[in-house]
């Protein structure tokens, strides 16, 4: 009986679409089956479609859907490099999708839109800021990592590492309440921009959090949304 309910699933999860384009133009592949088969992918990226302005899309090609190396070795559900964006094939449900979706997306309009996010050094400094606060309640709580960690706006993999294993991200959830949008933000100052990106719009009616605590970011990510929506009516 196992067998065959496993050959029947199988059957199923061959029989759905795995090469499509979507009405944007915007092409998905996947690689390996969905894990969790009741997420539709064909819906997920409507939904990404709908949440973002069709202009913020431009910059990706294709989205392929997969068990990727990377992901085990960095321990992340998605990437984004060179017009393609990877997503896992392994998702709690299609909203967690959809976020890991709309956060690589945000990496893609890094380049086009880098100048208008840190030409002035305002987001930079807000950064370092909240970096500098953190570091100090670390060390409060006998967490004694060196201070020029947080120094550094890109990523490292030494500070990532000790974030996530000296810390625990459930201890640094708690002491980024009120300072950063998610544990994962405090780790680049592009980290910081996505999680904003994802927030705002996997958000939309509650916009007042990320705009309390980071004023800077949610004015940047606000700016180019009304240019957006003001250029591409």
């Amino acid at each position: 009986m196992l067998l065959e309910h496993l050959k029947k699933k199988q059957q199923k999860l061959q029989s759905k679409n795995t090469d499509f384009y979507t009405s944007h133009g915007l092409h998905v592949y996947i690689k390996d089956a969905i894990v969790d088969d009741s997420i539709d992918i064909e819906r997920v990226v409507a939904q990404v479609e709908e949440i973002l302005p069709s202009s913020f899309l431009s910059e990706v090609e294709m989205i392929l859907v997969g068990d990727f190396d990377e992901f085990r070795d960095r321990q992340i559900s998605a990437a984004y490099k060179d017009g393609a964006l990877y997503v896992s094939n392994v998702q709690a449900d299609e909203s967690d999708m959809v976020d890991d979706i709309v956060h690589e997306i945000s990496h893609s309009l890094e380049e086009p839109y880098g100048y208008d996010l840190y030409y002035d050094g305002k987001l930079k400094n807000e950064f370092l800021h909240k970096r500098e606060q953190l570091h100090q309640i670390l060390w409060a709580n006998n967490f004694k990592v060196p201070k020029a960690f947080f120094a550094n706006i890109e990523y490292d993999e030494e500070l990532d590492n000790y974030l996530l294993n000296k810390v625990g991200y459930d201890k640094l959830t708690q002491f980024c309440v009120g300072l950063f949008i998610s544990a994962y933000a405090p780790t680049s100052l592009r980290e910081y921009f996505a999680t904003g990106f994802t927030d705002f719009f996997m958000e939309p009616s509650g916009h007042e959090y990320l705009k309390r605590i980071s004023p800077v970011l949610y004015k940047k990510i606000n700016d180019l949304y009304d240019r957006e929506r003001l250029d591409n009516p």
